[in-house]
């Protein structure tokens, strides 16, 4: 074989690798992981009818519009692995630095019970919101339990994701820096 052909051959070689190698790797060897640690959820808007907040106001997701919302549901008998849902919640919005501000918390009272007095100190600035018997309870997916996880809702009030049971909070955070970094809604 000539120089010449023998030259064509590598070129042809080195340009078909980087095909032959994603072909390989999306086929026979896809990434064991994902990036994101919550699910993504089809969007789904939540229902407009109104709430009660914990001291008799009317709520409705309507008014935390611009805002992303990390949202759990529990009952006001905060046992637990409610309170390691609120603190986790706590801290992940504290750890988004400057972008806290766009992160609002929501509790979802799943019954009549009023939380602890040492709750509502602890978690001040959490929208504590009686939704026992309404629509939007079935608004949250899950396999099983949907108290066991933490929701997001984007600020265009749609449900989109769903951290499972014990998140990692590291892999919280990340994901909501995912969310939140590129998307300038909601920033002051």
């Amino acid at each position: 074989m000539n120089k010449q052909k023998r030259i064509v051959l590598a070129i042809g070689l080195v340009s078909a690798f980087p095909i032959v190698a994603a072909l390989f790797f999306y086929y026979v060897s896809p990434p064991a992981s994902r990036m994101n640690h919550g699910d993504l959820l089809q969007p789904t808007q939540l229902p407009a009818k109104p709430l009660k907040l914990l001291g008799g106001e009317e709520f409705r997701f309507e008014q935390l519009r611009g805002k992303w919302l990390l949202l759990q549901i529990d009952s006001g008998d905060c046992g637990s692995r409610c309170r390691e849902k609120l603190y986790a919640m706590r801290q992940v919005r504290l750890a988004q630095g400057k972008d806290m501000v766009r992160l609002e918390r929501v509790w979802l009272l799943s019954d009549s019970h009023r939380p602890a007095p040492d709750l509502l100190a602890d978690y001040e600035g959490t929208w504590m919101v009686f939704a026992a018997g309404s629509d939007t309870l079935t608004s949250f997916p899950a396999p099983t339990d949907r108290t066991g996880h933490l929701y997001v809702v984007d600020p265009q009030g749609n449900l989109m994701m769903r951290f499972p049971e014990k998140p990692d909070p590291t892999r919280v955070i990340k994901d909501l820096q995912r969310l939140l970094r590129p998307s300038r809604i909601g920033a002051g």
